[in-house]
């Protein structure tokens, strides 16, 4: 029986374990239950099983980004359904298709598979931002979406662990371990469904696509870090299994490090975005992330071997947390009515390159790795220029530096 709908307000008085904060923790673990399982056995599976070159998986990385740069359309889906509803309703189809993944070992079949679950992932993604906006106050949202983003990353190395023993011990098949993660996302989101009420924010969100001129600065990070981490994302990873032979286990034990690491770091990133402001913990990262990629291309062009490159890609991790910023720019800035359909724009914008970048930058790969690594370092200069245009008290009115009376108030 469906539980009754009340007010953020409201829901202070329910047990702390089944308040809005709470549901986003459970979601948050039940995503990357999925997710990054897919993510830590691709690599290994289309290259074993699907015989996938660099080429190849570009463009099945461009399929994945399609419904990233689609989630606009959310906004109609909303016309219908409540937020929460949909949020479910997209991680049951991550679910079910990651779930699905190792039963169609081909080409067409894994494009069929990554598509679906895509579709699931990203729009639990821009759903699950704007209900953070809204249900999260301004005051606690950086310390508490870090806490969320731990959250997640608890729940993985819980899964990620076991993959690890179970790979060695048991001789786990792909099929067995894609099953029980989608299973596991599938199985969460129910519990979900069922035990938590439906929450409403305290503004009635616009159910049309919003585009303002006042938000330029969040629209331009959105996009030059949507090129960027797509690069990291479809190149790292791969480079990891192709260039230095990483089995899945040692692949998985790479990636339960990292979320180990960002347990760990993700509420010092929220504390450090509540302390220090916006633009200092963005330029914090993008100064990261130049290091970062730098070292990435000089591994190709002087070949430092393997421990640099993992350590590289644990910092990266560690970095995104501080992503974290953008979300709270965005909240002190806009109109609390916008946060719903700016979440699906922003997406939208943010895999624009996501979804032209990967298949010639496949091309790119296959004679010159290194230069796809220095496209992303000179991609996180240009986001360390834009963070720099970030007021150090975000407001409405007060968006970036440039605007007549910014510079004063700083």
């Amino acid at each position: 029986m469906p539980l009754r709908t009340m007010t953020i307000a409201e829901a202070e008085a329910l047990p702390r374990w089944q308040r809005p904060e709470s549901l986003l923790m459970l979601m948050a673990v039940a995503s990357p239950l999925a997710f990054a399982t897919w993510m830590a056995l691709l690599n290994n599976f289309v290259v074993e099983k699907a015989a996938f070159d660099g080429f190849d998986i570009g463009v099945l990385h461009v399929a994945r980004e399609i419904p990233g740069f689609l989630a606009f359309l959310v906004i109609y889906i909303l016309l219908v359904l409540r937020e929460q509803v949909v949020a479910y309703s997209a991680l049951m189809l991550l679910g079910l298709f990651t779930a699905l993944t190792a039963n169609f070992p081909t080409f067409w079949g894994l494009m069929m598979t990554t598509i679906l679950s895509s579709v699931g992932f990203h729009y639990y993604e821009t759903i699950n931002q704007s209900l953070q906006l809204q249900w999260l106050a301004k005051d606690r949202a950086p310390q508490a979406i870090g806490l969320i983003v731990s959250a997640g990353s608890f729940g993985s190395l819980v899964v990620f662990g076991l993959i690890i023993a179970a790979w060695q011990g048991l001789g786990l098949s792909y099929a067995a371990v894609y099953w029980a993660a989608g299973g596991a996302c599938m199985a969460i989101t129910a519990l979900a469904w069922a035990l938590y009420p439906r929450f409403e924010g305290p503004v009635v969100q616009h159910k049309r696509l919003i585009l303002r001129g006042r938000y330029w600065l969040y629209y331009a990070l959105a996009f030059i870090g949507g090129a960027r981490r797509q690069i990291f994302i479809v190149f790292a990873p791969f480079m990891m299994v192709e260039r230095f032979g990483l089995a899945v286990h040692e692949v998985t034990g790479l990636m339960l490090f990292n979320f180990v690491a960002t347990m760990l770091f993700a509420p010092v990133a929220g504390r450090m975005v509540r302390r220090f402001g916006e633009r200092v913990a963005l330029a914090v990262e993008y100064s990261g992330l130049f290091v970062v990629f730098a070292l990435y291309a000089g591994i190709y062009f002087f070949d430092w071997g393997i421990v640099l490159a993992m350590g590289l890609y644990v910092l990266d991790h560690l970095l995104f947390a501080l992503a974290i910023a953008d979300r709270t720019y965005f909240q002190k800035i806009a109109d609390p009515a916008d946060q719903a359909p700016t979440a699906a724009v922003s997406f939208t914008i943010n895999h624009i390159a996501a979804v032209t970048l990967p298949a010639p930058l496949g091309l790119l790969w296959l004679t010159a790795p290194g230069a796809v690594y220095g496209l992303a370092a000179a991609l996180a200069l240009c986001s360390l220029a834009l963070a720099g245009l970030v007021p150090r008290h975000p407001a409405p009115g007060n968006e970036t530096t440039l605007r007549a009376g910014a510079v004063a108030a700083e």
